[in-house]
């Protein structure tokens, strides 16, 4: 089936134009004899409107201090690589337990920001408010690291760069920032370090060695720079030597 226009009349098409001038006239009409009240109310409505929106928000409730409790059950997901008291079984991930909860917070920061670039972290991180990352540390931090073993070998020079440095190449002893014991310094977020994994070490200083930055703050641009002194030998001495050392939460391993 198919349609086709019939057309109008000029009779017809004039008498129904004529119809719409005279229904659209007398539209106008009834419109301007209605009391202005429309104009001042929307006015009203849009003057309120900036008051409403200024309290439709809700402030933020402020960060408060790591719930240990509260951390367990939002770092669950970081036990697949960090296992889930924090010691990690697998060497190329550090250690997390007895890490203080202001360094874990600064470094899920720069994560989040970007700052610190590690494709798996920078995605965990990304979904965490700064309540989140203080809940995580405060678990962290309240769990206590499984002590490693030093290679007997290594200990000597470890040690001597760890608590002595070697000023003639410009580089400090650990022991400076991250204390006698290795346990670190939260007040300035220095990590802890006893106990951490030797293959994890190696594997930091040797990135910072060839440039890895963990940020542009002050803070990370100190162990670059040390790390641009040390060689491959003295890389893996301290490597071997921090994971043999055991803070004062920490006890050593039996020996036979």
């Amino acid at each position: 089936m198919s349609f086709r226009s019939a057309g109008f009349r000029p009779a017809v098409l004039g008498s129904a134009i004529a119809l719409a001038f005279a229904l659209s006239s007398a539209a106008l009409m009834a419109q301007e004899s209605q009391p202005n009240t429309a104009a001042p109310a929307a006015a009203s409505t849009a003057a309120a409107a900036p008051a409403a929106s200024a309290t439709a928000a809700p402030a933020s409730a402020p960060v408060k201090p790591g719930d240990a409790t509260a951390g367990q059950a939002k770092a669950a997901v970081c036990g697949a690589c960090h296992g889930m008291d924090g010691n990690s079984s697998d060497a190329q991930y550090p250690k997390l337990a007895g890490q203080s909860e202001q360094y874990i917070v600064h470094q899920l920061t720069s994560f989040k920001a970007g700052k610190r670039q590690n494709p798996i972290m920078m995605g965990m991180a990304a979904p965490l408010s700064e309540q989140d990352m203080h809940d995580v540390g405060a678990y962290f931090a309240s769990k206590t690291p499984l002590p490693g073993v030093a290679d007997q070998a290594l200990v000597e020079r470890g040690q001597t760069l760890f608590r002595q440095g070697d000023a003639t190449r410009g580089i400090p002893a650990c022991m400076a920032c991250h204390s006698i014991d290795g346990s670190g310094n939260p007040g300035a977020a220095y990590p802890h370090l006893a106990s951490q994994h030797a293959q994890y070490i190696q594997a930091t200083l040797k990135a910072w060695h060839d440039g890895t930055s963990w940020g542009d703050d002050a803070r990370a641009q100190i162990m670059p720079a040390i790390a641009k002194q040390l060689t491959t030998d003295d890389i893996a001495a301290l490597a071997s030597y921090v994971e043999g050392l055991h803070s004062a939460g920490t006890q050593p391993a039996a020996t036979p």
